[in-house]
């Protein structure tokens, strides 16, 4: 026992001064005053004053009062937790270090004296003894002295030796209340992360819903569902925007989509439609900078405005020999995108197919845009680089996105108006020759499908027109 107490007392207390060093607030003062004095609620308020610069009106003016005031909340439970490990654990590792442990230490230096004491006492009394037998002038009282003092002597030893017996007894008995500090330590650190995920917990909602609300987000790289919720859209924004402006001063440009933008450009293009501004007017001029957003945009998506879903359905119809299945099995495979990819899809394709009309000019037959941008219409879910996946699908997409550039109107027979936000320049709709009571059909999948003159023609097969 006495060689562990050495042990326990300089285990305890590194235990103690490691504790010690854990914490954020001041040792020893009270818990408002060490909560006034962490880090963490200099955050707070650093946090809480940026808000009231940004004001309400903004996201981070928002962002930064809701974290503040979770960040002051997380300081005041760290504050009270750091009191509860004072007064719980470090008061009573320093009582077992600095008091209990030194007493027991203290009560056998004691000892160790008083036995020196008593031997001095029983030496005298036996060198008295010796003595008186020789010399007969010593009085008999002091020999009597002499023993009455080697045996207070010896029961002051006694004493002492059944005193620190009693404590280190006590000592061991104890053992399991000085552990039991330990498991105080993991109880209130438990209690306190507890309380700072309900405070984290009840912050996160708030913070959350006004991240939700905000519909200033980047519309790159955003799954198209989620921006045409938070928007509020139809047609993605980069898609309309893109369309509006090729349409205005692009359709005449040679190598639309083949050739590269400037890098600059096309990057301040980008996040322009990143932020949603309106200021578009310098971007009119530089057509190949517009087509090179339109294209990013689409292969920035998440997943394809095509979907991984319909990847194998588009492919096998791709392989299609026979014309009139192969155009049927793609008029299919487009009423089961989602709705939302379906009005986007459509949107993009009857542009393209503006686009086509002006490919004595342009250079770009349906042949030549599929080729250039079917790969950022579809491509497969699966691992490698771009080059590799653009590789392995662009046979594929140009097969399946040709025909349905070539047959736009038959795909989608309904007119489309361009300007759908009404943002832009108003431009006509384009021609069609089929009325909304068709498309109404097509929507409802009531409408036959028959081969289209234009495919016949594609095919050399110069056919009568069958009546839709």
């Amino acid at each position: 026992i006495e060689r562990r107490l050495d042990t326990v007392r300089s285990v305890c207390h590194i235990s103690q001064k490691r504790l010690i060093a854990c914490f954020q607030g001041q040792y020893g003062t009270d818990a408002d005053k060490r909560h006034k004095k962490l880090p963490l609620t200099a955050f707070a308020q650093n946090m809480q004053e940026g808000s009231v610069q940004l004001s309400d009106d903004t996201l981070l003016g928002k962002m930064l009062d809701t974290c503040g005031d979770a960040e002051n909340k997380l300081a005041a439970e760290l504050s009270h937790h750091e009191v509860q490990i004072e007064k719980e654990i470090l008061d009573p590792l320093s009582q077992l270090t600095e008091a209990e442990i030194p007493n027991i230490q203290k009560q056998r230096k004691q000892l160790a004296k008083l036995v020196l004491d008593w031997d001095s006492a029983r030496a005298r009394y036996s060198q008295a003894c010796k003595t008186s037998g020789t010399n007969f002038q010593m009085h008999p009282s002091k020999i009597d002295s002499l023993k009455e003092e080697m045996d207070e002597a010896g029961n002051k030893v006694e004493q002492c030796k059944d005193q620190l017996a009693a404590d280190m007894y006590n000592f061991v008995s104890k053992e399991g209340e000085y552990a039991r500090y330990f498991v105080t330590l993991l109880e209130a650190q438990a209690d306190y992360h507890r309380k700072a995920l309900a405070v984290l917990e009840k912050a996160l909602p708030e913070i959350q819903a006004h991240q939700d609300k905000w519909t200033e987000k980047p519309a790159f790289g955003t799954p198209l569902e989620e921006h045409l919720k938070r928007s509020g859209r139809e047609i993605a924004l980069p898609i309309e925007a893109c369309v509006m402006m090729l349409l205005e001063t692009g359709m005449k440009e040679e190598g639309l989509f083949r050739i590269a933008a400037g890098a600059s450009k096309l990057k301040k293009l980008k996040a322009a439609l990143d932020c949603s501004t309106s200021q578009l007017d310098e971007f009119y001029s530089d057509p190949h900078a517009v087509a090179g957003a339109l294209k990013s945009y689409l292969r920035e998506l998440p997943e394809p405005l095509m979907t991984y879903s319909l990847y194998e359905e588009w492919t096998q119809a791709a392989n299609i020999q026979d014309q009139d299945k192969k155009l049927q099995e793609l008029w299919k495979i487009c009423k089961r995108l989602p709705k939302p990819n379906l009005a986007n899809f459509r949107y993009l394709i009857k542009f393209l197919a503006t686009l086509a009309q002006n490919s004595d000019i342009n250079k770009m037959t349906p042949s030549n845009i599929a080729i250039v941008l079917g790969p950022n219409l579809l491509w497969a879910k699966t691992e490698g680089s771009l080059a590799e996946m653009a590789a392995a699908t662009s046979v594929h997409v140009v097969a399946i996105i040709e025909p349905i550039i070539q047959h736009a109107d038959w795909f989608f027979p309904e007119d489309v108006e361009f300007n759908v936000s009404g943002a832009f320049v108003a431009l006509p709709a384009t021609n069609s020759n089929h009325s909304s009571q068709l498309w109404s059909e097509y929507e409802s999948g009531t409408l036959e499908r028959k081969r289209p003159v234009s495919m016949a023609v594609m095919e050399g097969d110069l056919l009568k027109k069958e009546g839709y």
